[in-house]
């Protein structure tokens, strides 16, 4: 399949296609001049596009740390070693650590809010991980300098920036509860009606009204097959991950395990 036709496959939209058409070029690009190259952040529904989009290129997600949600891709090639490049000064991400004062209570939107009205492109921030009185987060390499010299404050709170080694950047650990149930088949609807505790035709409206997305990308079939480690996100209910199928019970129904973010 040629380009034009792929990225008009995949492309929902025309943002979409312009972001699509741009990590092909790179990465292509990058392989046949046999040169290492990253995209910019990417959410887990563009990655989810982009491996679709290339799906014969061995391709090295990195955020920055293990766990990471947003991620560039990178192609790198054969006479590098993958960990030591990303790792490295020639990587292309960095990290940022801001300090404030802690009663200020700053949040995860408070920091958006500052990177985006610093002129930042949200393309260029990776994940932003706040705790009390500290928030770090990854952008990309070619940005780290100017983020550096141009966020003095968050709101009206005052920051102090320094540059963090990758080695200690860490996303928090997720917080799960984990459900144990029963479903008449491993279909969308009746994952999505255990772990978010609907009825089933409540679960299949969720599936057709275009809220649900399976492994980051829409779907809109209810009777979708799904497996062990498949995520589902719902919007406005949250995010699951079918964790494991225990088996049948005897009146043939399908034991799971899920696991519910909160």
């Amino acid at each position: 399949m040629d380009r034009q036709t792929a990225i008009a496959r995949l492309a929902e939209t025309e943002e979409d296609r312009v972001l699509l058409a741009r990590i092909h070029d790179r990465l292509t690009a990058a392989e046949q001049r046999n040169i290492p190259a990253a995209t910019c952040f990417l959410t887990p529904r563009e990655q989810a596009l982009a491996a679709q989009l290339l799906p014969g290129m061995a391709l090295h997600p990195f955020g920055g740390c293990q766990g990471a949600e947003r991620v560039v891709l990178c192609w790198i090639p054969d006479y590098l070693e993958p960990e030591a490049w990303l790792q490295g000064e020639d990587g292309p991400v960095r990290a940022v650590r801001a300090t404030f004062y802690a009663g200020d209570r700053l949040t995860h939107r408070d920091f958006l809010g500052a990177l985006m009205g610093s002129g930042i492109k949200r393309e260029t921030v990776g994940d932003v991980y706040v705790g009390e009185g500290v928030c770090d987060f990854a952008v990309t390499r070619e940005i780290a300098p100017y983020v550096l010299q141009n966020l003095p404050s968050a709101g009206r709170t005052k920051l102090h920036l320094a540059p963090l080694p990758l080695a200690e950047l860490a996303a928090p650990a997720p917080r799960v509860k984990e459900l144990r149930d029963t479903v008449a088949a491993l279909r969308l609807d009746a994952v999505v009606a255990a772990g978010f505790g609907l009825s089933r035709g409540r679960a299949a409206q969720c599936v057709e009204s275009g809220r649900t997305a399976v492994n980051s990308l829409p779907c809109q079939k209810p009777d979708r097959p799904v497996a062990a480690g498949d995520k589902i996100a719902v919007r406005g209910l949250g995010k699951l991950e079918l964790a494991q199928v225990t088996g049948t019970t005897k009146k043939g129904r399908i034991g799971v395990t899920i696991r519910r973010y909160i």
